[in-house]
């Protein structure tokens, strides 16, 4: 017998699923309350790495109906959410996507959209990372520093490395100079590397 479940996901404390279960409620699924897998996780995270979904893989069956309102609820990354399809096909799950018509991704219609909407988010992320690095080189060309700004100018790291050769701590110098531990660190160990 067949049985759906619900894969609904928020990102951040402040959001809730509620909109999402409305959505396939509004859609006419019926889904038990038990059957319902709700999860504030960030969708940067592997499907398979989110305690939630990992749960809703060992009850998954062959026959069974997985429904998400929309692809972004199952990943962020293209080739991570057409992952999680595949390996949900493999173990004979279908999967709804209600965004797309309520389209069911494992079949041939749904296999050609996902292969198409793949395509199209790797061609946008080539794009970006294209236009990032172009952006870069011009702001190169330019003469501008990038990065962020120095925590100390010049004479203030000259003076952090004077105290360190004075023999003050490095948490001391943090607190005069009003910097982090680290960057004191930082600042004796760039120091040592030019030195060598």
């Amino acid at each position: 017998m067949s049985r759906t479940f619900l894969y609904a996901r928020v990102s951040t404390a402040e959001q809730t699923t509620a909109n999402q279960l409305n959505e396939v409620q509004a859609a006419g699924f019926a889904v038990e309350t038990k059957r319902i897998v709700a999860e504030c996780i960030s969708g940067s995270l592997p499907a398979s790495e989110r305690p939630g979904f990992a749960k809703l893989l060992d009850r998954l069956e062959a026959g069974d109906v997985l429904i998400v309102t929309k692809l972004d609820r199952l990943g962020r990354n293209a080739m991570d959410v057409r992952a999680t399809i595949e390996r949900l096909t493999g173990i004979g799950v279908r999967v709804h996507c209600l965004a797309l018509g309520g389209m069911d991704l494992t079949s041939a219609a749904g296999k050609m959209t996902m292969g198409v909407l793949t395509a199209v988010a790797e061609f946008e992320r080539d794009l970006l990372i294209e236009r990032t690095h172009a952006g870069l080189a011009r702001a190169r060309a330019e003469g501008k520093v990038m990065g962020r700004p120095r925590a100390l100018d010049n004479q203030k790291r000259g003076a952090v490395l004077d105290r360190l050769a004075a023999g003050h701590s490095v948490a001391s110098i943090a607190r005069d100079f009003k910097i982090s531990r680290p960057t004191v660190s930082r600042i004796r160990d760039s120091a040592q590397q030019v030195a060598l």
